[in-house]
């Protein structure tokens, strides 16, 4: 055994010494690609895009229409809020530039979903994740739960 494990040791010194370890660059730390969006059908669009118009003008009570009556939001460190009402009045405060993009969908018959990515400003990476669960009422999708949180670590 001792015979092998010299040849073994010279070579390993001559292919990996320490001035080669010290010029070999470490592999960069890279993030996880974000994933890449998806096409909605029109009307799915529609959600994310009065979403986005709402916010962007500081219209909560528009938002808040956006949702069935008793519909839910559940954002990340926060209580769930419940009811048009209530949702008018936690988007009050809130508004500005809000790129939504859908990163997948589902629908069938009165129900749907889509997952997707948030960010704040045009040309900015993804500050977040969401969830919307919908449901169609009198043939327009309204939002039943709005789930979202952040991409940095808490």
């Amino acid at each position: 055994m001792r015979a092998l494990i010299g040849p073994l040791v010279l070579t390993l010194g001559l292919t990996c010494s320490p001035a080669t370890l010290a010029q070999t660059p470490a592999p960069a730390a890279q993030a996880p690609a974000s994933p890449a969006s998806v096409t909605l059908p029109p009307e799915l669009d529609r959600v994310l895009r009065d979403y986005e118009s709402r916010f962007g003008a500081r219209d909560a009570i528009g938002l808040a229409r956006l949702f069935v009556d008793d519909g839910w939001v559940l954002s990340s460190g926060r209580p769930p809020i419940r009811g048009r009402d209530a949702i008018a009045a936690h988007y009050a405060t809130s508004g500005g530039v809000l790129r939504l993009r859908a990163l997948t969908w589902a629908a069938d018959g009165r129900t749907g979903f889509i997952v997707g990515a948030y960010a704040f400003g045009t040309g900015t990476p993804d500050d977040g994740k969401f969830t919307l669960t919908l449901r169609k009422v009198d043939g327009r999708w309204l939002i039943v739960s709005d789930m979202d949180n952040g991409n940095r670590p808490q």
